[in-house]
């Protein structure tokens, strides 16, 4: 197995990061460093860890040039997008620094005479958070701000497609003062990986990931009786109602699709219309996917860029030819997009119509700029037919029936319902999953309940 790990640019082939992995002797300590840190940090106090980590988050957000640069240069998404991850992690980090002493306040019960009784949330310890390269700032803070604010100390695994990410987050906790220990990162291969989650220090493990490596993260994990959060990506289904305003539908839609050039756990990739609204919708649709602008990311007029890797794009345009094999068929014609060839990373976008549910596209995650469009005839067959995934993370529906969208939501079988919006996480709600999408919660005041435990204190007064 390799020792080292080497990042590949998808702009252009060329080596851009190289790094060992971490060795036996560094796993150790980093391992016994962030015990030792822990109970300390724990006895700060929930206002004081605030001050710590919210001085982390400023020194992150001042270097956004320098980090956004840098993800566009690892994963290939387009330069005039990537400061907006940063800025996204600043709003979830505040978010849940803002709302940590309300969400681990004690659990009050009822009084009792003669008793002093209530639930206290204890860290767990050592946190582990695997993130992947797709999102690499918005999948890793999800995790690492709450562990960090609820008293935990925190090691990361960052993707090999991404690890200047976890560098940088490391830079930022250490230029603001935290304690050594309290957050680390760790370069690792899999068989590193599953060496940290049977190592009986770490007590937490969140991963985002496939599902493959979701089994893989669960298997290591088995008998150590240790909380996973698992979040494993999608297949996430959009209903056009028709009463849609359909210019919205199809610039929120088309996004949704087509954003971080299709990889997104959460990205739209099968949509219903209702059947006479379908002709406008795929007609608009199209017309607004040839706008974009396929090409390198550092470009200023780029909207599309590459996918992660050659080979990603092989099997993106493998799903493609096979839908079209079934009977689809392709409203963008790939040679529109002269930057898009076989063998390489770059990938003209895709909407597919005369789909079905036999269809790859349609039943499982396609990590790239494609999506399907199908007509329906009722709400009812929309349910049916958005529920028909192994999948559940997001669903969506377009209307101007707040009550119809109640009732969809209702019946979908999903981790967060939209209405008139998709592709979004509000870290003011639970981020969350169903079925193959995974299980446990990150974000909001539900979010901090998997990264505490319960601690029940019950007095008595003779």
């Amino acid at each position: 197995m390799t020792q080292e790990l080497i990042t590949i640019s998808p702009i252009d082939g060329r080596e851009v990061v190289r790094r060992p992995y971490a060795s036996e002797a560094q796993i150790a300590q980093a391992l016994a460093d962030a015990q030792a840190a822990q109970p300390a940090w724990q006895a700060l106090g929930v206002e004081a860890r605030g001050r710590i980590v919210s001085a982390a988050v400023d020194r992150f957000v001042a270097a956004k040039d320098e980090i956004a640069r840098a993800i566009t240069i690892q994963m290939g998404r387009p330069l005039r997008y990537t400061p907006g991850e940063v800025g996204g992690f600043e709003t979830r980090a505040r978010h849940m620094i803002g709302i940590a002493a309300e969400a681990l306040a004690p659990i009050q019960v009822p009084a009792q005479a003669g008793f002093t009784r209530f639930i206290s949330r204890e860290p767990i310890g050592v946190a582990l958070t695997i993130a992947p390269w797709n999102y690499p700032l918005l999948t890793a803070v999800n995790s690492i701000v709450p562990a960090l604010m609820a008293g935990n100390a925190v090691i990361l695994k960052h993707s090999d497609q991404t690890p200047l990410c976890a560098e940088l987050i490391e830079r930022a906790f250490r230029e603001a003062g935290a304690p050594k220990g309290v957050f680390q990162y760790l370069h690792a291969n899999h068989g590193i990986v599953h060496r940290l989650i049977r190592a009986p220090e770490i007590g937490y493990v969140s991963f985002t990931g496939s599902v493959r490596a979701g089994h893989a993260v669960e298997e290591s994990a088995a008998g150590r009786f240790i909380g996973a959060g698992l979040e494993l990506g999608g297949n996430d289904p959009a209903y056009v109602r028709e009463d849609a305003k359909i210019d919205h539908a199809v610039e929120t839609l088309v996004d949704g699709a087509f954003f971080n050039s299709g990889q997104s756990c959460c990205g739209i990739q099968r949509i219903y219309v209702a059947r006479v609204r379908y002709d406008e919708f795929v007609e608009r649709a199209a017309e607004l996917t040839r706008s974009y602008v396929l090409g390198n990311p550092l470009n200023a007029e780029t909207t599309l860029g590459p996918v992660v890797r050659a080979k990603a794009a092989a099997e993106i345009r493998g799903i493609v030819d096979e839908a079209l094999s079934a009977g689809a068929r392709n409203m963008i014609d790939p040679s529109y997009f002269k930057e898009a060839s076989k063998g390489s990373p770059y990938v003209a976008p895709a909407l597919l119509t005369d789909v079905d549910h036999r269809m790859r596209i349609m039943s499982d995650e396609c990590f790239g700029p494609v999506v399907g469009i199908m007509a329906v005839d009722s709400d009812e067959e929309a349910i049916g037919l958005m529920n028909d995934s192994p999948y559940g993370l997001t669903a969506a529906a377009f209307t101007q029936d707040e009550e119809a969208a109640l009732h969809i939501g209702r019946q979908v079988r999903t981790g967060t319902f939209f209405m008139n919006r998709c592709d979004y996480l509000d870290p003011a709600l639970a981020w969350t999953g169903v079925k193959n999408s995974g299980r446990g919660v990150s974000l909001s005041v539900v979010g901090y309940e998997q990264l505490t435990q319960a601690k029940s204190f019950h007095l008595r007064s003779v």
